[in-house]
């Protein structure tokens, strides 16, 4: 493996495209594999940079931890084709996680996501035994918020460049139906007993404190 260097993978008919990093020598056994999920597209980056701020991460996490990781973006964010959908990004991560237990040499995959990709990490690898545990920063227990105003997360998606295709999505009562359907604290429960470290800042004004502990409870034996 090199170094570092773009990386991209198709999935659902749309290029996404992310940042590979990987360690200079191979440890003995097998590296193992990590996907970093990014959150939803501030204000201040739009969706063009949502996922390009985590590169860096990547880079530092496979020198000094020697491990192989891939920091990528969302359909709809970064250079990666397509439009947000909830349903949609949870599948990205779970191809993410597919390719790069593809890649040579690598053992295992694990997830780490932050806010709303802390959230789908979970429900991601609920869904996939072969992934080994998560890291979530941030996590929503649910996106409640988000599915009592669709049509209002829908026109934000569309300011912030996540959602650029002229009359999309095609059936809006299903895009808007996944943003109650798809729970962290749900997919909490199924993850475990496999590992799962919730991380939240005392300080959070955008996801509760009190949702970290939720979705600890959920699992039972999070580490918070």
């Amino acid at each position: 493996m090199s170094d570092d260097q773009r990386y991209s993978f198709e999935h659902d008919g749309h290029e996404l495209v992310g940042h590979l990093a990987t360690p200079a020598s191979l440890s003995h056994g097998g590296l193992p594999g990590l996907v970093i999920c990014h959150g939803f597209p501030s204000l201040g980056n739009g969706a063009a940079n949502a996922g390009q701020s985590y590169y860096e991460l990547a880079d530092r996490i496979a020198r000094e931890m020697g491990w192989a990781v891939l920091a990528f973006n969302y359909r709809g964010c970064g250079d990666s084709g397509g439009d947000f959908s909830l349903a949609g990004w949870l599948s990205d991560i779970q191809k993410a996680a597919a390719c790069v237990r593809a890649l040579p040499d690598v053992r295992d995959v694990w997830l780490a996501g932050f806010g709303t990709g802390g959230a789908l990490s979970i429900c991601a690898a609920a869904d996939d035994p072969t992934i080994r545990g998560v890291a979530a920063m941030a996590p929503p227990a649910d996106f409640e918020d988000w599915a009592s105003d669709p049509r209002r997360l829908l026109q934000h998606a569309r300011e912030l460049g996540a959602i650029t295709t002229p009359g999309f999505p095609e059936d809006f009562d299903t895009w808007a139906k996944e943003l109650r359907t798809i729970k962290a604290v749900d997919g909490a429960a199924r993850l475990a007993p496999r590992p799962l470290l919730v991380v939240h800042g005392a300080e959070d004004d955008t996801v509760p404190t009190l949702d970290a502990r939720v979705i600890a409870d959920a699992h039972g034996e999070a580490e918070l």
